[in-house]
């Protein structure tokens, strides 16, 4: 049955108001109480009550009957099942304004009911029924935030530690489950919630509310303090019913995602908890065998922790929320919210598996070299609407029939069949391709029966009916959508309605002959139908519009209203269309059902069109700029490396600069003078690591890096207001997090540690630090103005020295001088002495203090230089070393033929022995320096 309502939804909406029996849509496939179990009404004259601060807020049940019933011919032939809530009777809390909860009791009769700050974002109807509480305050930053819904469970006893998560979209219909279990639990679990931004988080009650919080519970609330939280009894953390949900729900195509969570407890337990929860804020449920269900593992991408992706401006600028000055903005050229969608999962979450990685490049080359299918792709792409929210909407079962359901089903058929439509021009593109991922994706659509799903929708669905922009064009394809002679009465509604648009029309013409104005009919959803008058630098006759003529408004020479009669038509219109949707409901219901069968073709297209976006995206940022395709191999080597966003900002190429780390130096300190470039290329190093693991072109002449299964950076010297930390304590806490999830494949980036304490504490602490990453296989980058640090060179041979040039010019008259930047990267440790002096003669410093700082500096610089250099066993010792590393490389990754290789053997031979009489010399020179 259905309840009135005049508001038009757009597909997928949900803003039914509540009541007390429910039924489910004609697509049902499997009764409600067989998925959620036993359930029982509650009467249906209950009012629900809640209390927040002083305010109280009613919610009555939505009557049983209204107005707008369906004929009975018409609800005979809509099969129904009956819905319940489950019988719950719990405490409900509410969160006052000092942070803390009290509580407030309902009768056994009285179903729970809670209200949370992030409510009014996806549901119009306060949760209930799982006795949840809230323990954090929303703000407004939830309206930027995607509709996800996470639930994290974390295991007692012996199994702590071990943590299961399982998130929802409400917008794509995709349960995504994972598990952690190994080192770096809490950081791993921290990162993925910070990838998924989720509007909301579900824990077990004996993790925050009844215990004195774990240490999960804490970090999350702490680390997110905008994001509401709800406790939720822990017994529906239940991983039987996760599993039989799972079972249940899950598309058969995507079944083998059983094998992989079935020994996973703790992430079935929270996809459990959050299926259950799903129904209740969203009032609705999924039809069994049409949920996508995947299971991500944390072994099987990159982790960038959140510190690292704000500091590498990955998705965020930090001066702009908006900017497009970030490595997102430089790579988003999708054309659909899904390939956008992909690809700023893919930046935060980089693969490791080089095959997809190389699978990718041969596309994106592919899209490079063949410009007609670069361009007809783009151009088909451009066409597609999101489909994975389409899905999301297909695929849910409202728990009661309105209106507004109606009219969105009736238009999401629309969409359905304006996307799969595009289907065979698509794979006509695709046949021409010869890489094996555009292969795959042609042979995954030509395995899907379109066509047949085409044939069902065009079997009720007129030829000429299509998605449209424009509220008055859209609401006519809505009424025409069925095909005539499918429905006696609804030809006969779809008459009642053309009659009374024609009488609309009829009635605008007559009053512009009777007062002599050019008058137009005019439709706005808000309005319905109305008029509208444009003068054209003339004036009113008489001064003023008829009497006739109500609720005017005027923008500058355009005046829009309407009259009484036109009103009373509208609301005739407005009858006629809802038993036009009342009908077509019923036939679009059937059409549903016999869609459903075929819902994984909908999946793949979505995965195929999403993907083919983001390639596309990477392709064409290739075109903006001059990249190249990366090698991979255990060297990290960039020639001529270009920071992206730099060159994006600049619109022109800024200066390159060549990095090389290997196993033989996998530690590299930088040095340099304030604003010489040193953070622009740490920066850079570690956005051409990314983008080649997203399986993008670089910018560079020359790349070949090493896979990176983590990505650090400590990068910034600012005190942290909110937790109360210093600049020190911050950096401390940032360099714990890095020394103990560290691994010998990562990357690290270190910019600036130690400058938050004394010099002395500052080089000791640093000078620690570098020894424990130096006996990692970690690539490291380690930037500072501790010049003393450049002596681990001659303690460890796979140190290497390298810092930023600048050059002195004096000014004309010879008396001034002054610095200037190059920005290039070379070899060994700066010469530069004082250059903060220098930076601080640039301000208004008197010039007694800057000449008493200069002073000072020598004497210091003089007692510390005076006694640093290398010993010849050191330096033989470390030319040995970066020969070996060498030859070790050249073994695993040259692909040179024979002659090339006898020539570059030959090279380093020669080198190694220009090395070591080099260093023989020296010793030779020290020894009579000392007698």
């Amino acid at each position: 049955m259905f309840c009135s309502s005049t508001e038009e939804v757009t597909a997928g909406s949900s803003s039914e108001p509540e009541r007390s029996s429910s039924t489910l849509t004609p697509y049902n496939l499997m009764n409600y109480s067989q998925i959620f179990g036993r359930q029982q009404d509650p009467p249906s004259s209950s009012v629900l009550l809640t209390s927040r601060e002083s305010d109280d807020v009613r919610i009555s049940v939505c009557p049983g009957s209204s107005s707008d019933t369906l004929p009975s011919a018409l609800s005979e032939t809509t099969p129904t099942a009956a819905q319940g809530h489950l019988n719950i009777s719990e405490t409900a809390y509410r969160t006052n304004s000092s942070g803390g909860s009290s509580a407030h009791s309902w009768t056994s009769s009285t179903p729970q009911l809670k209200t949370t700050p992030a409510l009014s974002h996806h549901s119009r109807t306060p949760r209930r029924d799982l006795n949840m509480t809230t323990s954090s305050s929303a703000s407004a930053s939830h309206a930027a935030r995607a509709p996800v819904i996470v639930a994290v469970v974390e295991g007692r006893g012996l199994a702590r530690g071990e943590i299961g998560m399982a998130s929802i979209n409400m917008k794509y219909p995709e349960l995504v489950l994972s598990q952690f279990v190994d080192t770096g639990t809490y950081t791993k679990v921290i990162t993925k919630l910070h990838n998924l931004t989720p509007m909301e988080i579900l824990m077990p009650d004996t993790a925050s509310v009844k215990g004195q919080g774990t240490k999960l519970y804490s970090l999350i609330t702490e680390t997110f303090p905008s994001v509401t939280f709800t406790a939720v009894l822990r017994r529906y953390f239940n991983e039987k019913k996760g599993l039989e949900f799972i079972q249940q729900l899950c598309v058969p195509e995507f079944t083998t995602v059983l094998m992989e969570v079935q020994t996973k407890y703790y992430c079935l337990a929270s996809a459990s908890a959050l299926l259950k929860y799903f129904e209740f804020v969203q009032k609705s449920i999924y039809a069994p065998k049409s949920l996508k269900v995947t299971f991500s593992g944390s072994e099987q991408t990159a982790m960038i922790d959140a510190v690292s992706a704000s500091n590498l401006e990955l998705v965020v600028n930090h001066r702009n929320h908006r900017s497009e000055h970030t490595l997102f903005g430089v790579l988003n050229h999708t054309k659909t919210s899904g390939g956008e969608r992909r690809l700023r999962s893919n930046i935060l979450e980089p693969l490791l598996e080089v095959d997809t990685i190389k699978s990718r490049q041969d596309t994106i080359q592919e899209l490079l070299q063949n410009e007609e299918l670069f361009f007809s792709l783009k151009n088909a792409i451009a066409h597609f609407l999101d489909i994975d929210e389409l899905l999301s909407a297909l695929v849910q079962i409202p728990k009661q029939e309105t209106i507004a359901v109606a009219e969105a089903k009736i238009t999401q058929v629309i969409q359905l069949k304006h996307i799969v439509e595009l289907v065979p021009s698509l794979k006509v593109m695709l046949q021409h391709s010869t890489t094996h991922l555009l292969t795959a994706y042609c042979k995954s659509l030509e395995d899907c029966r379109f066509n047949s799903i085409l044939d069902h929708i065009k079997s009720l669905i007129n030829d000429d009916t299509s998605y449209m922009k424009g509220s008055l064009t859209m609401r006519t394809q809505k009424c025409y959508a069925v095909r005539p002679n499918v429905s006696e009465f609804l030809d006969i509604a779809r008459r009642a309605y053309t009659e009374v648009v024609d009488d609309i029309a009829g009635l605008v013409a007559q009053l512009g002959e009777k007062h002599n104005l050019p008058l137009r009919t005019s439709f706005s959803n808000a309005r319905g139908f109305f008029i509208q008058m444009k003068l054209e630098g003339g004036a009113l006759p008489g001064g003023k519009l008829p009497d006739e003529f109500i609720k005017v408004s005027k923008q500058k020479n355009n005046f829009s209203f309407t009259t009484l009669d036109l009103m009373k038509m509208n609301d005739h219109c407005e009858e006629a269309l809802k038993d036009i949707f009342h009908m077509s409901y019923v036939v679009v219901s059937k059409l549903l059902n016999e869609v459903h069968e075929q819902i994984h073709c909908l999946y793949k297209l979505s995965d195929v069109v999403s993907m083919l976006d983001m390639l596309l995206s990477l392709a064409n940022a290739c075109t903006i700029s001059n990249y190249v395709r990366p090698e991979f191999t255990d060297t990290l080597a960039i020639q001529q490396g270009r920071h992206p966003v730099l060159e994006r900002i600049s619109g022109q190429q800024p200066i390159s600069n060549n990095s090389y780390i290997s196993e033989g130096s996998n530690f590299v300190i930088i040095t340099g003078p304030n604003m010489s470039g040193k953070s622009t290329f740490l920066k850079q190093v570690a956005l051409v690591q990314i983008m080649a693991q997203i399986g993008c072109f670089v910018p560079a002449e020359y790349a070949s890096v090493r896979i990176a299964d983590q990505i650090f950076t400590r990068i910034g010297v600012d005190d942290d207001f909110e937790t109360n930390s210093s600049t020190f304590m911050v950096e401390m806490k940032e360099v714990s997090y890095i020394i103990h999830n560290a691994t010998n494949s990562s990357l690290i980036i270190i910019d600036e540690l130690g400058r938050g304490t004394s010099p002395e504490e500052g080089i000791g602490i640093c000078h620690s630090v570098c020894e424990f990453l130096i006996n990692l296989k970690a690539f490291t980058l380690f930037a500072t103005h501790f010049l003393e640090l450049c002596q681990l060179q001659t303690l460890y041979p796979n140190v290497e020295n390298q810092h930023m040039q600048v050059q002195h010019i004096r000014t004309g008259d010879g008396r001034a001088e002054r610095v200037v930047y190059t920005y290039q990267l070379s070899r060994g440790h700066s010469e530069e002495r004082n250059y903060g002096i220098r930076a601080a003669e640039m301000t208004n410093l008197p010039l007694d203090i800057i000449q008493e700082a200069k002073t000072v500096a020598d004497k210091i610089n003089q007692k510390l230089w005076a006694k640093h250099h290398s010993d010849p066993a050191t330096l033989k010792q470390r030319a040995d070393y970066r020969l070996a590393t060498r030859l070790v490389q050249t073994a695993r990754n040259s692909q040179l033929d024979r002659a090339s290789l006898r020539h570059y053997l030959k090279g380093l031979k020669t080198q190694y022995l220009a090395e070591i009489q080099m260093i023989k010399e020296n010793a030779t020179e020290l020894v009579e320096i000392e007698e």
